[in-house]
């Protein structure tokens, strides 16, 4: 069997990852007109000259790629490294503006990773001096960053068909969600849209300035969590901590629900049950979150009952809003926070982590192991979700995707503790750069050695593609083999 599959392998032609990395190119270009033209209004020069050079480059570059004659068919091993290309492209090339606040390139980066990965976890001690188009910037990343740069492309570029469905693949499971063609990414791009537009016209109703309104609805919708000013949450009157945290938790259910709740009769009973885990599993983090801070007994009840809910539902849908700092929690609400951090919201979201579906899926199949104890030796019994047959190569999926994220964190989080870092903040920190949450004890910052920078930088972009593409970029078999021909 093996030597039948490597006999049938074809590996990745550089002429079809040119061709289409010179249209992701030209979309990113697209996509940095918007942070340009708010420069120039805001009359920030500096800032306003880097964009200009990057969207320039970008639209040079892209249209001589794609000048490339390419065959109809991709392959997905060309699909995934497209994709991980792109996430290591974008941040790259973003840092340069980011570099005009004075930031080092190391921050730069780590600032633009955390951006377009939707993580939001930053280095930079204060935002009181920030520049409002730097504001801007970080946060349209991470508006543009939740939803894929993959899925714009498909969008707006890429040709529907199976090429289209190979570059949807890394989250397009279970139902199918963002289908895998262009007209169903245009469907999630209207409702992103609409998320969008709805959020910034409730955080205006609230009380928010208009900027403000902007910046904290991109991060909220996108499960980012770049707030425009130190306190995060805490900048904000409750009724407008409250809609962000709404905004939170619109992002992390599977997008494509609500057009088939306004538009259609069609109901999908995974989509469905992702809503009420999201909604169930908050619940759970804020009933546990606000037991440990009581038992430590130096909170009083309102403040509890103020902070636990809005801690849970950041760290459930992988927002990282926060309104008090992590640094002050005890460790019980650490932990309950990190292993919420860790599973993260539904798939076809903005959220990060490894997803609830995959943890209910384990979950089921844990169930039937315990209940085929209980049956006579002959019955037969399948595993189920959501009133749907569970497959055997979803369920190895599942598990391989968990054990993945288990194996980056326990990873990551060695070097943390072999440089002599706290354990239990450590952990904290590793979680939430590979759930691409963004709450932090404070580990992260602008004296953080370099050497743990980098490894927060790769948990980041781990985390965002869920750790297959990755392994298939560095799979030697994917680039020294036979090729497919024909056009």
């Amino acid at each position: 069997m093996a030597k039948q599959a490597t006999e049938l392998r074809y590996t990745v032609r550089l002429r079809v990852v040119f061709n289409y990395f010179g249209q992701f190119c030209l979309v990113l270009a697209a996509l940095t007109l918007v942070p340009l033209l708010m420069s120039l209004l805001l009359g920030d020069t500096a800032i306003s000259l880097r964009y200009g050079l990057v969207t320039s480059g970008l639209a040079i570059l892209g249209a001589g790629l794609a000048r490339l004659r390419t065959p109809a068919m991709v392959q997905s091993n060309e699909a995934m490294v497209l994709v991980a290309l792109i996430f290591l492209f974008t941040p790259l090339v973003m840092s340069y503006p980011m570099m005009a606040t004075g930031m080092a390139f190391g921050d730069a980066l780590f600032e633009a990773i955390s951006g377009v990965t939707t993580t939001g976890l930053s280095t930079k001690t204060t935002l009181v001096a920030a520049p409002p188009s730097y504001l801007f910037g970080r946060a349209w990343m991470q508006w543009y960053g939740g939803l894929g740069i993959v899925v714009f492309s498909l969008a707006l570029v890429v040709q529907p068909g199976l090429m289209a469905k190979g570059l949807t693949a890394a989250d397009t499971e279970h139902d199918d969600l963002v289908g895998g063609t262009r007209t169903h990414a245009r469907l999630v791009l209207k409702v992103y849209g609409a998320l969008t537009i709805l959020g910034i016209l409730g955080a205006w109703l609230t009380g928010m300035g208009t900027l403000d309104g902007i910046l904290y609805t991109l991060a909220a919708v996108s499960t980012g969590g770049f707030a425009p000013h130190d306190s995060s949450l805490g900048a904000l009157g409750w009724p407008a901590q409250v809609w962000i945290t709404l905004l939170c938790l619109s992002g992390a259910i599977p997008l494509l629900f609500y057009y088939r709740k306004v538009r259609t009769t069609r109901h999908s009973a995974v989509e469905s049950l992702q809503l009420r885990a999201v909604v169930v599993a908050s619940f759970g983090v804020f009933l546990a979150v606000g037991g440990t801070m009581s038992l430590r007994g130096d909170m009083a009840w309102p403040q509890i009952l103020h902070h636990a809910p809005l801690l849970a539902v950041s760290a459930q849908t992988t927002a990282g809003f926060s309104s008090i700092s992590c640094g002050e929690l005890d460790a019980g609400s650490k932990l309950v926070l990190i292993f919420s951090m860790l599973v993260g919201g539904g798939m076809g979201s903005t959220a990060g982590g490894f997803k609830l579906l995959r943890l209910l899926i384990v979950l089921s199949v844990f169930r039937l192991v315990l209940l085929r104890t209980c049956l006579p030796r002959h019955a037969v019994i399948e595993p189920r979700l959501a009133g749907r047959r569970l497959q055997e190569g979803e369920i190895h999926a599942a598990l391989l995707l968990i054990l993945l994220f288990m194996a980056v964190v326990a990873l990551s989080w060695l070097f943390f503790v072999a440089m002599g870092y706290d354990p239990l903040d450590s952990l904290f920190e590793v979680v939430s750069a590979t759930g691409t949450v963004g709450l932090s004890v404070g580990l992260s910052r602008e004296t953080l050695p370099s050497l743990l920078k980098s490894v927060l930088c790769l948990d980041m972009l781990m985390g965002r593609l869920e750790i297959i593409a990755w392994l298939v970029l560095l799979y030697p078999g994917a680039w020294f083999g036979r090729r497919m021909e024909g056009i």
